[in-house]
């Protein structure tokens, strides 16, 4: 597989979209006008979310505060234990999305996280990291979400990126970034999931582009998805409102 070369760090409003097939095949015709593909084509996402025991973290992220953070790790495709994947924190304030993330072999962020001892970076994102490990402190692996995506980029924005998911599968019981991809579907047959991020406002075409087709903005989140239609309803009752406060964009 290709090396995947990406930033470090994300600062961007991300906007989401539930479209059909109708929808996508048309989509994808203007957009050859308008970005260039990702040059690695078509990857497949892994990701393994964390949370705590009583789903803490999704449960805030529900409610839709004006601040939310999660912690995954990211590999594209399944890997071998030496192979790199990213420790990723990110964060929602007032509707801007911050990601930050490090690299490591998978062997050593799994040892990691199971022993509980600190992750081998001393970078600023990764005291970051570290941080938010200390402060939840019992963190669990609960869900891995495996998914197909096509990305590009605009040919005059470079902080313009669009992305479309399909083929969107969770499991709760293969935690572990070298598996082979198996999961339940989360979408319905024909979905995807387009995602639209950019530092600034939207172009013109692509607001056209989105009127004409009828494809309309959702609130959507995979992992949110997965714990109020296949967690939440498997499990006793828990209040929706609990305390836990904002620990607030604290870059440490």
């Amino acid at each position: 597989m290709a090396e995947i070369q990406t930033p470090a760090v994300f600062q961007r409003h991300e906007v989401k979209y539930l479209i059909n097939e109708a929808q996508r095949t048309a989509l994808t015709k203007i957009l050859m006008d308008h970005t260039i593909p990702d040059p690695h084509g078509e990857s497949t996402i892994c990701n393994i979310y964390y949370d705590t025991p009583d789903f803490r973290l999704i449960r805030r992220s529900l409610e839709k505060p004006a601040y939310k953070e999660k912690l995954r790790v990211r590999s594209y495709g399944p890997v071998r234990p030496e192979q790199p994947v990213f420790v990723e924190l990110k964060k929602k304030y007032d509707s801007v999305v911050y990601k930050r993330r490090i690299e490591l072999p998978e062997a050593q962020v799994d040892d990691c996280f199971q022993k509980g001892t600190s992750l081998p970076d001393q970078s600023q994102i990764g005291r970051e990291i570290e941080y938010f490990r200390r402060y939840y402190k019992d963190l669990i692996p609960v869900v891995r979400l495996c998914y197909d995506r096509t990305a590009y980029f605009s040919n005059v924005d470079p902080d313009l990126r669009i992305t479309l998911d399909r083929n969107i599968l969770w499991s709760r019981d293969h935690l572990s970034l070298t598996e082979a991809v198996s999961g339940r579907q989360l979408l319905e047959e024909g979905q995807s999931l387009l995602e639209i991020k950019a530092a600034s406002a939207m172009p013109l075409w692509l607001c056209h582009t989105l009127s004409e087709l009828k494809i309309h903005q959702v609130s959507f989140s995979k992992y949110g998805t997965v714990y109020t239609t296949g967690i939440r309803t498997h499990r006793s009752a828990i209040p929706s409102t609990y305390p836990i406060e904002s620990r607030g964009l604290c870059y440490v």
